[in-house]
C-alpha cells in the first residue's frame, strides 16, 4: 500500500495543473479514487470528489489540486520527490486519498469524503462553491504542516487598489505629483502600521503589507498614480476594519478593496485535534500547533461550516511556490499512516 500511495502522488504531479488548468489532474484523481473503492465524480465547478461510506456523519478532507505556475520536472533524488505541487498542495491531497483508501472499513454511520478543490491559488472558486454543502462532522484541510504538526489558523488577506489623481503641472511647480502623493500615502500607512503592531510579538497577530504593483499614467491634463497592496490580516482586523483604518491615511484619492477574506482560527479543544495529537504521538512524534501567516480554504469553509477543523499535511511550507519544490517520501508515507489512524479514532 505504501508503494501505491507514492505512485498516486507521483502520478498526480505529472499532471501540471496551474490555476485554471486543473481538468487533467482532476480526471486523474477521480479515476484513481474510483479504482480504489471510492464513489467519485467531478462537480459542476470542476472539483474532484470521492467518498467512501454512506452514513450521515461526514468527515471532509479538503485539499486543492491547482498549483501556482512554473512547471518542475517530476523526479526523485534519494528520498526527495520533486514536482510543482509536491508540497503545495498535491502532497497533502494525495495523502488524504491514500489514507482513506487504506481504511479497512467505514462504519455504517460514517462517510469520508476527499475533495481536490480547484482555484485555491486564485479566486478559490472551488471552496466558495463547497461552502453551500451540508456541514460535515469534521473537516481537515490539506496544507503542509510537516508530519508532526497541526495547523489551527490562517491570517486573512485583502487586496487593495489605491488611486491618486492630480492636475498635470510643470515639474518645477510646487504641488506634489500624483506619484509623490501615492508614495506619501505608502509611507504614512507604513508608519501607522508599525504603531498598530506595537506590542504584538507574534506575526500571526500583526498587520502586514506588501506593495505588489505600482504605475502612473497621464492623458495630458491629469496624471494618475496607482498602488496595489496585499494586506495580511490578524483576527482583530477584519476587512471592513482595514478599509476604515486606511481611509483617513489616504487623504485625496480613492481606495478599493478588490478581494478579501478574514482571518480564521479553529478551536483547539475538539475531538478532531485530540485524534490528531494521539495519532502523531503513536508514530513517535512530539506534536505541535501552527498558526500560518498565509491563507487557505480554511478561511472560507471554516466560518461557513462551523465544525471542528484543522489543517494537516506533509511537507515543508518554506518550499511552497519555489523552483525547487519537493517533498520527503518518508515524511509523506508517515503522514498517510498518521491520517489513517486519526480517521479511525474519529469513527471509533
Amino acid at each position: 500500500m505504501a508503494t501505491d500511495a507514492v505512485d498516486l502522488l507521483t502520478g498526480l504531479l505529472t499532471y501540471y495543473s496551474p490555476t485554471g488548468s486543473e481538468a487533467d489532474a482532476v480526471d486523474y484523481l477521480t479515476q484513481w479514487m474510483s479504482a480504489h473503492g471510492f464513489t467519485a465524480q467531478v462537480d459542476s465547478v470542476g472539483n474532484a470528489i470521492g467518498s467512501r461510506g454512506s452514513g450521515a456523519n461526514e468527515i471532509i478532507l479538503l485539499g486543492h489540486i491547482d498549483t501556482v505556475p512554473g512547471e518542475i520536472n517530476v523526479h526523485t533524488e534519494g528520498d526527495a520527490l520533486y514536482g510543482r505541487g509536491a508540497v503545495d498542495a498535491k502532497g497533502p491531497l494525495a495523502c488524504f486519498a491514500a489514507a482513506v483508501s487504506w481504511l479497512p472499513v467505514i462504519p455504517p454511520d460514517w462517510r469520508v469524503t476527499v475533495i481536490g478543490a480547484v482555484g485555491e491559488e486564485g479566486d478559490s472558486r472551488g471552496a466558495h462553491f463547497l461552502c453551500s454543502r451540508p456541514t460535515p462532522r469534521y473537516c481537515i484541510i490539506g496544507e503542509p504542516s510537516s508530519w508532526d504538526h497541526l495547523t489551527l489558523g490562517y491570517k486573512g488577506s485583502a487586496w487593495v487598489d489605491v488611486q491618486v489623481e492630480r492636475t498635470l503641472s510643470h515639474s518645477a511647480a510646487a504641488p506634489a505629483s500624483a506619484s509623490e502623493a501615492a508614495v506619501y500615502f505608502w509611507n504614512r500607512m507604513t508608519e501607522a502600521r508599525a504603531a498598530w503592531n506595537t506590542g504584538r510579538e507574534r506575526q500571526f497577530d500583526q498587520l502586514s503589507a506588501s506593495l505588489r504593483a505600482m504605475n502612473s499614467s497621464t492623458d495630458g491634463f491629469t496624471e494618475t498614480a496607482r498602488l496595489r497592496i496585499n494586506f495580511r490580516l490578524p483576527q482583530d482586523m477584519p476587512p471592513p476594519h482595514l478599509q476604515a483604518w486606511l481611509t483617513p491615511l489616504l487623504g485625496e484619492g480613492t481606495l478599493e478593496v478588490l478581494d478579501s477574506v478574514p482571518c480564521y482560527r479553529a478551536e483547539k479543544n475538539t475531538a478532531l485535534v485530540r485524534a490528531g495529537l494521539a495519532a502523531i504521538r503513536a508514530e513517535g512524534g512530539k506534536p505541535g500547533f501552527l498558526l500560518k501567516t498565509g491563507t487557505s480554504d480554511m478561511n472560507l469553509v471554516g466560518p461557513a461550516w462551523g465544525c471542528p477543523i484543522l489543517a494537516y499535511g506533509p511537507g515543508d511550507s518554506s518550499l511552497d511556490h519555489t523552483p525547487h519544490e519537493h517533498i520527503q517520501i518518508s515524511e509523506y508515507q508517515k503522514s498517510v499512516q498518521i491520517l489513517e489512524s486519526m480517521l479511525g479514532m474519529l469513527m471509533a
